[in-house]
């Protein structure tokens, strides 16, 4: 796919004869793709990327991590690895059980070269508001750490998803870079809800809420949404799970934001983008479990241009065959592209759409295939 104005991709395939590896390819993929071209000197680097639920398998090894990591650091620069905690109760859902879980699954100082830091704080709270003035999103609410960061590198698990039909580059970065109250803006269009059966009224979350929005009725939690104002601390806060984003916004508001909390993190700063199509999941990494990938492994892609990085991505999913026994083999290929087959309710379009036309990328690309 190339055109005027269009941004280059590059590519290599998953092949590693006898004498390499497929570390040294990615090492030689970020060097084709010119990389060294950013001053990493003593700049601060937040790779970003996803160290997968408890129970999942699906997300990247830490060991593509390393080898991202040791390239920045060749550079001169000063690495962390770093992802926002989840909206969703889950073993992610605060700094401390996001590490637990980052060190359970392989993401350690040790086995990385750098250290891991949750970019929201202990509770999702610590996040930089950054202006945008966009359709959907006015102020965008990002992981302190990342904001605080020089550059910014993306380290992506390209895969289906429920929600918005793919996760890569845009979401890694729009939604995985949210603050819990950047997460709540982008899911819902409304306020935390209790479910009172669930609700044991130990009060956890009225020490949690600065808004003083919750109060206690019949020894059962209840939230005044006049007085919310949708951070998710009580959410986090809440012992019994009893607290949850109701996730009201339709699939395509979601993917529209992303593409803007996406712009608000990479503006005004350099920025790289890594995407690996390999063992490509039909849902999120966020879940504790992984169903078979439903295309074969196709290689690692890398671009200065996340738009370009994430069309160039699903192009190459969509000229997959589909894994025998998998979801997309079983359902009935009726759209003509995978993506949609898997799930029919989305729209992956919307959010490269968008992106485009906020001006973060371009959905023209040109495809440099490095071996």
């Amino acid at each position: 796919m190339e055109q005027r104005n269009s941004s280059k991709v590059w590519f290599t395939d998953m092949r590693a004869p006898a004498g390499t590896s497929l570390l040294v390819k990615l090492t030689r993929l970020m060097q084709k793709a010119g990389m060294d071209s950013i001053d990493f000197k003593n700049k601060y680097v937040a790779v970003k990327m996803h160290f997968g639920e408890q129970g999942n398998l699906s997300f990247l090894r830490p060991n593509y991590a390393r080898t991202v990591v040791d390239m920045v650091r060749s550079l001169g620069g000063k690495p962390f690895l770093t992802d926002c905690s989840t909206l969703y109760p889950g073993s992610r859902k605060n700094a401390l059980e996001h590490l637990y879980t980052a060190y359970e699954n392989g993401f350690s100082p040790f086995s990385t070269g750098c250290h891991v830091i949750i970019a929201d704080g202990l509770k999702g709270t610590s996040e930089t508001r950054v202006p945008l003035n966009c359709q959907y999103v006015k102020e965008a609410k990002i992981g302190a750490a990342i904001m605080d960061a020089d550059i910014i590198v993306s380290l992506n698990h390209f895969k289906g998803h429920e929600l918005t039909g793919f996760g890569g580059a845009l979401k890694n970065l729009g939604m995985g870079c949210a603050s819990r109250a950047g997460k709540m803006e982008q899911h819902s269009d409304g306020k935390p809800a209790v479910d009172r059966k669930s609700c044991t009224g130990c009060g956890t979350c009225l020490k949690n809420c600065a808004q003083s929005a919750i109060t206690l009725n019949q020894k059962k939690a209840s939230i005044n949404e006049s007085k919310c104002v949708g951070c998710g601390r009580c959410i986090c806060a809440c012992p019994a799970n009893a607290i949850q984003a109701p996730f009201d916004a339709s699939n395509k508001a979601v993917s529209y934001k992303i593409a803007e909390y996406a712009l608000a993190v990479v503006k005004g700063r350099p920025h790289f983008h890594i995407s690996l199509v390999i063992d490509v999941s039909p849902y999120c990494d966020c879940h504790g479990d992984n169903d078979t990938p439903v295309v074969p492994d196709v290689g690692m892609f890398a671009s200065f241009d996340p738009v370009a990085l994430d069309r160039a991505c699903i192009d190459a999913v969509n000229k997959q065959p589909a894994v025998a026994g998998s979801i997309l083999d079983q359902r009935a290929r009726t759209h003509h592209d995978h993506l949609t087959d898997v799930h029919p309710t989305t729209d992956w379009h919307c959010c490269l759409e968008h992106a485009e036309k906020i001006g973060l990328g371009t959905g023209s690309y040109e495809l440099i295939i490095e071996k």
